[in-house]
């Protein structure tokens, strides 16, 4: 199959492929406090990640994304889960590959997307998380270096509430 053999068909579900890291270093996490100007998030605390570039792979844009938003090179860089996350359009939606990394150092930089910050693992639920970290988090840091990578949908309830459903990849 060719290039030309490879398209997207209007009117099919289509995703725009996202990133999302956590680093951690002995007992923190590695969070990325959103700038106060940004449009979604502001002030909230995230991973770190972003867009999949039309000219990377999704382990290379995660590995960018780490170095762009906190001037970290990690380690360890491995692939936990991939969620599905439709938009409020029924053609489209954002496909999420969630990673984890370790860092040797503590020494970050801050970007445009906001400010890294070492939270103690003890201390996250202390911290202003975006929506899905509460369920998140706890569940990719508690996986084993040989755990397979989860398969999650996001969606939303009536009354607005997220609702992470995970897939049972056993037989």
């Amino acid at each position: 199959m060719g290039q030309a053999d490879q398209t997207v068909i209007l009117g099919q579900y289509r995703v725009a492929p996202r990133t999302l890291s956590f680093i951690t270093r002995g007992d923190k996490v590695l969070l990325l406090r959103g700038s106060p100007s940004k449009p979604i998030w502001p002030n909230q605390y995230n991973g770190v990640g972003g867009h999949v570039r039309p000219d990377e792979d999704v382990f290379a844009a995660a590995r960018r994304e780490i170095v762009e938003e906190t001037g970290l090179l990690v380690q360890d860089l491995r692939l936990r889960g991939i969620i599905n996350i439709p938009v409020d359009r029924p053609d489209a939606g954002v496909l999420l590959f969630v990673f984890t990394a370790t860092s040797a150092t503590r020494d970050l930089r801050p970007s445009d997307e906001g400010t890294p910050e070492w939270v103690p693992l003890d201390a996250v639920d202390q911290v202003d998380l975006v929506e899905d970290l509460p369920v998140l988090l706890p569940h990719v840091l508690a996986m084993g270096p040989a755990e397979p990578p989860f398969f999650a949908l996001y969606d939303y309830d009536e009354g607005g509430e997220l609702v992470a459903t995970f897939a049972l990849t056993t037989a």
